[in-house]
């Protein structure tokens, strides 16, 4: 059984790879910027190498039972606050593990962007299919612009 480290990396992986075909740009992984005032450095998951495109990854799921994992939630929007706190000409992004609940079948990703619509701004959601092969869009952000 793979760990919850393990199950990161391979999504940052995937992402990084979707996320270059998508673009046309290739990414580095763990790259940190300055954030805040002062600023202080914080580790992104992905950046172009240009650092027009800045973004997280998250590899969670439903708890088995299907209650909602309220931790995993926190910490989607604390990455969120972290995204919003880069220049206002990045382009970021959250890239969420497609999951399904185990009962109704809505996508964690989905989930998140109903609850928090307020407090995405400018941050992309995306969707990264089970295969890590597709990214789905599940809020633009200023991405349509």
């Amino acid at each position: 059984m793979r760990s919850n480290v393990e199950k990161g990396k391979e999504l940052q992986k995937r992402s990084r790879d979707a996320l270059s075909r998508l673009l046309g740009v290739p990414f580095e992984m763990e790259v940190a910027l300055p954030i805040g005032n002062p600023p202080k450095r914080h580790t992104f998951d992905l950046v172009s190498l240009d650092h027009r495109y800045v973004g997280e990854t998250k590899a969670f799921t439903w708890t088995v039972s299907g209650n909602i994992p309220s931790a995993k939630i926190t910490t989607l929007r604390e990455a969120v606050q972290y995204l919003q706190m880069l220049p206002v000409q990045t382009k970021t992004f959250l890239v969420i593990k497609r999951d399904l609940h185990p009962r109704n079948n809505e996508a964690l990703a989905d989930y998140f962007v109903r609850l928090n619509s307020h407090l995405l701004g400018p941050v992309a959601i995306f969707e990264l299919s089970e295969d890590g092969t597709a990214l789905r869009t599940v809020q633009s952000g200023s991405w349509a612009a």
